[in-house]
């Protein structure tokens, strides 16, 4: 009877206000219009900032964002062998034993955030969307959040200790000046938090969480809602039906916020505007909704001291992984971690314009596209190569799969996207001579080009095969670096 009444009143107030409703139930939810902006966007920066970033230090292959879990519990995951000690071992080496987490709040100080400096990097690297960390599992907020310090008891807020700065608002001010679209990584989880329990999850929703998402949300008006860190814990604990009615039906940015799927243990792949993948090694990935894949520059988020050059993906990887991840329908979101001070590393602003730089070519390629009838086109060999006893693939194995295999193994040698009757053929590979571009009808309207370049295609159609002759290009006639891509226009 209940349910019955809570339907009946949102039914009614839709047909008098005009606005649509949608109850807290998956039927009613699952119906909302994703916003088409996130689908077109294909390209999203992801900011690990917060009290982690004072240290800045795990083992190689480990996330350094989870430094306090990893020294309060002495266990590690990622990729290598670890007695489990190391993060604890190192905090009392550096800091002492009587340093606590909480004391690096008072070291945050941010001293050399700049959010307009920022957000030029952001544009001109070429993202369409970029999300924050507002608040990771220490539940330590970037914003002057009330909820944040009622909880713990003490300043646990980047507005009373630290920083003493709204560092949310200066990163949304300073992105509303652009097209950017600002999104928010929010926690669930919180290791410290003494509601955070399965005995008092409902206190913690009403007293904490819900309340805390409702004043971020009102406060900025985000475009996206990165939600994460919801444990074993299923919908009905986390009352994530209720918490997504009231941001699709009454929160100010209903019409148009993004979420992603990490609202409950069993949301996953399910639930949400769009479905999530982290360091995966993404190889003929299908669904039915918007999907992105998540990575750092390096094999942890936030930033880690600890890692070296090898330890970052180059360039080159880096954009094939996202021609790899496009052509499959997805969007990439590529992490950064900025230092205690608000200091991108200057390597990750050069990787950032590095895409920039062949966006600014191919970008055609890229926005607003959809995938074609193959995402790519392999070469002869064996298709199924895959990293060997890895919890989180490094970037550069986008290399292993297109310019560098090993013996026996194919490549992706052409991925493919598409916009409308244009298809694009973006080559890992210039080639020396020419290329069969397999399956692809032409018609007497079809023109070939190379986007970035002049010179003149010649191409035949034989069969249902494409024969392209690729120009002879010098140096300095390259229109990009790491990847060209043909374009064919006019496509049966």
């Amino acid at each position: 009877m209940k349910k019955l009444l809570i339907i009946t009143f949102y039914f009614i107030s839709s047909v008098l206000t005009g606005q649509k409703f949608y109850t807290p139930e998956w039927e009613s939810l699952d119906t909302r219009p994703i916003p088409h902006w996130f689908e077109n966007a294909k390209f999203g920066i992801f900011i690990h900032w917060g009290l982690y970033s004072v240290p800045m230090w795990s083992p190689k292959g480990t996330y350094s964002e989870w430094y306090k879990y990893w020294s309060d519990q002495k266990t590690l995951f990622g990729n290598g062998d670890f007695s489990g000690t190391e993060v604890y071992d190192y905090h009392r080496k550096m800091y002492g034993e009587d340093f606590t987490y909480a004391d690096f709040a008072p070291l945050f100080k941010a001293l050399c955030f700049d959010a307009d400096k920022w957000t030029d990097i952001f544009v001109h690297s070429g993202a369409k969307y970029i999300i924050l960390t507002t608040k990771h599992h220490e539940g330590f907020a970037l914003w002057p959040s009330n909820e944040a310090s009622k909880s713990y008891g003490r300043p646990w807020n980047s507005m009373e200790i630290g920083a003493h700065r709204d560092l949310v608002g200066e990163y949304v001010n300073a992105l509303r000046k652009t097209n950017l679209k600002v999104g928010f990584y929010f926690s669930l989880r919180e290791w410290d938090n003494p509601l955070y329990n399965p005995e008092t999850m409902s206190i913690f929703y009403e007293r904490h969480f819900f309340p805390q998402l409702k004043d971020l949300v009102n406060r900025y008006k985000p475009d996206l809602i990165w939600a994460d860190g919801p444990d074993s814990m299923d919908d009905k604990i986390w009352q994530v039906e209720r918490t997504l009615s009231w941001l699709y039906s009454e929160s100010p940015v209903k019409d148009s916020i993004v979420i992603n799927d990490r609202w409950a243990v069993n949301t996953g792949g399910r639930h949400g505007d769009y479905y999530t993948k982290e360091y995966s090694n993404t190889n003929n990935y299908s669904t039915n909704k918007p999907w992105e894949e998540c990575r750092g520059i390096g094999f942890s988020f936030g930033l880690n001291q600890n890692e070296d050059l090898e330890d970052y993906t180059s360039p080159q990887a880096l954009i094939l992984t996202l021609v790899n991840v496009v052509s499959q329908g997805g969007n990439l979101l590529l992490g950064i971690g900025p230092n205690a001070n608000g200091k991108i590393p200057p390597i990750m602003q050069e990787r950032l314009l590095q895409i920039g730089n062949w966006l600014n070519v191919n970008g055609e390629a890229i926005y607003g596209t959809h995938t074609w009838k193959h995402p790519f086109q392999w070469s002869k060999g064996n298709r199924e190569w895959k990293p060997k006893g890895k919890h989180y693939v490094s970037g550069n194995e986008i290399l292993k799969q297109t310019i560098n295999p090993e013996p026996g193994y194919a490549v992706k040698e052409i991925f493919f996207t598409q916009k409308g009757n244009n298809i694009f053929a973006i080559l890992p590979k210039y080639p020396k001579t020419e290329i069969i571009l397999k399956g692809i009808k032409t018609s007497n309207k079809t023109k070939i080009s190379i986007l970035g370049s002049e010179k003149k295609i010649l191409w035949k159609q034989k069969g249902d095969n494409i024969i392209i002759k690729m120009p002879f290009l010098y140096y300095d006639e390259m229109p990009c670096d790491y990847a060209w891509t043909l374009k064919l226009e006019n496509i049966l």
